[in-house]
């Protein structure tokens, strides 16, 4: 299925007819393809399953670019991001050419399938601005971060799933809840990862949400853990480059307070409902997908 999907993304690129834009998306870092794969396995590999499944990751890809433009990110996924090498410009109209394509091509496929999709990406587009608008000041709002990751992360996933479901005539709804809960503890677990795992296991430098300004699960819940001198010290933080110490010390801080086991207890809580509702629908291939999201290492 993954396959079949990356050819048909080259197809759809090559339709584009610019040379630039096929060396362009060479360059793109392709990633898990975690959407196309929740379509696979919900709607089974059929041309239209392989044409949804390429939109939505050229959505996602188009989303990606925007968000390293924004972020002012020099690597994604091990690799330099376009806009560390070709420019800001350059890589936000790469992004506008992916969208443009992508709805083009979903125009195409079901009316309900491209509404579901097109809401998402308005939802996507509105996490993204309440993220940017979350990183100008130091904030510990959770419910306003679990909004920000639902939109951002969580939407089009969840879409994916709904609209795959809707694609094979399957009751749409308990799909659409495991998308849901799958994208937030997806999130979820790159917040942690941030923090616990290593540069070159992430294919990003480390600690680098808090240096962007990003206060994630973990970071709400240990200003909430610390005494207020820590607390002080913890914002005098928020928007710096961390040193190894400082880097340290918030690690340090996150095991005494057992925050990451807390951050990790809210996923893992998210992935069970999701698995059991699964199982209720055998799906045992997509509850397993649940499982081994919060056993990654990046």
């Amino acid at each position: 299925m993954l396959s079949a999907v990356e050819r048909k993304i080259e197809q759809f690129i090559q339709d584009v007819d610019s040379v630039e834009v096929h060396t362009l998306y060479k360059k793109i870092s392709k990633g898990k393809m975690l959407r196309a794969r929740l379509i696979g396995q919900i709607a089974g590999k059929s041309l239209l399953s392989i044409k949804l499944a390429s939109v939505v990751e050229m959505i996602h890809m188009a989303s990606l670019l925007h968000d390293d433009v924004i972020d002012d990110t020099v690597v994604r996924r091990g690799k330099t991001s376009i806009n560390a090498t070709n420019g800001s410009k350059i890589a936000i109209m790469m992004g506008d050419i992916l969208y443009s394509k992508a709805f083009f091509e979903l125009n195409k496929i079901d009316s309900k399938v491209s509404s579901i999709i097109s809401n998402a990406v308005i939802s996507l587009s509105i996490g993204e601005l309440n993220d940017v608008n979350l990183s100008n000041n130091f904030h510990t709002d959770k419910s306003a971060y679990l909004e920000m990751i639902y939109q951002k992360t969580a939407s089009l996933i969840e879409a994916s799933a709904q609209a795959s479901a809707l694609l094979v005539n399957k009751n749409s709804l308990p799909y659409k809840q495991y998308g849901r809960n799958l994208g937030i503890a997806f999130q979820m677990m790159d917040d942690i990862l941030d923090i616990t795992s290593d540069e070159k296991t992430l294919g990003k430098p480390t600690f680098n949400d808090f240096s962007e300004g990003k206060v994630t699960l973990p970071y709400i819940y240990l200003y909430e853990a610390l005494d207020e001198c820590d607390k002080a010290r913890l914002i005098a933080l928020y928007k710096k480059p961390l040193n190894q110490s400082q880097k340290e010390w918030i690690k340090k801080s996150m095991f005494e307070h057992k925050i990451i086991q807390k951050a990790f207890l809210e996923a893992k809580i998210l992935i069970n409902e999701a698995v059991e509702l699964m199982e209720s629908c055998g799906e045992y291939s997509l509850s397993n997908i649940a499982r081994a999201m919060i056993e990654r290492e990046f």
